[in-house]
């Protein structure tokens, strides 16, 4: 898939106000400072499409880009960030679950894992929680530039091996790097082919 064109539409607080529209989403979520901000640039080739930060968090908003007129990427915000106040982690759980649960538009979601880490706790309790659910999701590892071949392979070996525990079938998982593209043609030739099935299935 060639990126031709990618432009930011909104923010919303809610999935309720998010925008109308009938075109598929594709959405990115993952821990905060997982590097979501640089992957979504790297992707649209858009250097400051999705703001990035020093300071994980700063997503706090369901942000919406309209991509090649044809599909949303969206942007959520990050979870696990313990420097919030529990009020502010109570609201933006909400407003994610909400999106996630409730947004019909939503073709799939895509979860952020930072490559660097061994299974964390909480990345593995989303991916839990997502298949109780019924969620439509696919794993991507960031950050691959970051660590060893070798490293980066036993890691992400590591994760899927912790979800096999749990899960029958896996579901797709793509490694990246925002520094130099890794990834890039195959995580937007996948959402290429979600568009195509579902054109298929409206027809």
């Amino acid at each position: 898939m060639k990126i031709r064109q990618a432009e930011f539409v909104t923010s919303s607080p809610t999935a309720a106000l998010c925008p109308q529209s009938d075109k598929p989403e594709y959405a990115f979520i993952g821990r905060s400072n997982v590097g979501k901000s640089s992957l979504i640039n790297m992707l649209t080739q858009r250097k400051a499409l999705a703001k990035t930060s020093a300071t994980p968090g700063k997503t706090l908003l369901i942000n919406h880009f309209l991509v090649n007129q044809e599909w949303h990427l969206v942007d959520l915000p990050g979870y696990g960030y313990a420097r919030r106040g529990r009020a502010q982690r109570e609201q933006l759980g909400q407003m994610i679950e909400g999106y996630i649960l409730r947004r019909q538009q939503m073709a799939c979601l895509f979860l952020l894992i930072d490559s660097r880490h061994e299974p964390q706790r909480i990345d593995v309790d989303f991916t839990r929680w997502l298949g109780q659910n019924g969620v439509p999701f696919a794993i991507v590892f960031t950050k691959a530039d970051k660590l060893s071949r070798g490293k980066l392979n036993d890691n992400v070996r590591l994760f899927l091996q912790r979800m096999q525990e749990e899960w029958e079938e896996l579901p797709p998982h793509f490694v990246t790097s925002s520094l130099d593209r890794t990834g890039r043609e195959e995580l937007l030739d996948y959402i290429q082919a979600v568009n195509s099935s579902l054109k298929e299935a409206q027809d």
